[in-house]
């Protein structure tokens, strides 16, 4: 049986760790002096690289468990785990410190070219957080076809929605604001925090059932 509120919790999950309204004042400072065109292209870029890789790990998230042996329990633990690290980054307001290192900041204003593929595609959008996620999701969706097939949809959904806020971001970060945005990000963490102590105990209760 289909569970359209988990599916409507993995879509706000997926976006809250995605979190394009976070990577917006980053966006934004690197795309300041570009025309039109080239900011629309480098949105388009790394949406695609977006969608590209979740779908990809997505696919592969089954294989990899088999591959390496290790069980959806400890994944979930591990991903939790992740997932609280990034959430508590995000209650700090500092998301985008933690996402990118001085040197791929430096590397990234060097080669404005590759910014749509690297660092905004990965890991700013596509970061370990939403890849471990919806490997997880997809290891338990099993052989449900609507399950797994909601996967692929709730990818698309936050995908587009990251589309409209980067392709927007200028507009959204002038009305918003600095001090907006992080708000913003701070009410997404707090869901984010819970979303991987869930994990943490989904993971503990398969690898120890006795408990």
């Amino acid at each position: 049986m289909f569970d359209f509120a988990a599916y409507a919790a993995l879509i706000v999950t997926l976006f809250a760790i995605v979190d394009p309204i976070g990577t917006l004042p980053f966006f934004v400072a690197l795309t300041e002096g570009f025309s039109e065109e080239d900011r629309a292209f480098m949105v388009r870029r790394s949406v695609l690289v977006l969608g590209g890789v979740l779908a990809a790990f997505a696919l592969a998230g089954r294989f990899l468990f088999a591959a390496f042996g290790f069980t959806l329990g400890a994944f979930e633990i591990a991903g939790g785990i992740l997932l609280f690290m990034i959430a508590y980054d995000m209650l700090r307001g500092e998301i985008t410190r933690t996402r990118l290192s001085t040197d791929d900041r430096e590397d990234a204003i060097a080669r404005r070219d590759e910014l749509s593929i690297v660092p905004i595609g990965i890991p700013l959008l596509a970061g370990p957080g939403a890849i471990s996620t919806v490997m997880i999701y997809e290891g338990e969706a099993g052989s449900n076809l609507l399950s797994i097939l909601a996967a692929f949809v709730a990818i698309a959904v936050v995908s587009a929605s990251s589309f409209i806020v980067l392709r927007y971001g200028q507009r959204i970060f002038h009305y918003l604001g600095r001090v907006g945005v992080m708000a913003l990000t701070r009410v997404l963490g707090i869901l984010l925090a819970a979303v991987g102590v869930q994990f943490v105990l989904y993971g503990v209760t398969a690898v120890l059932p006795h408990l």
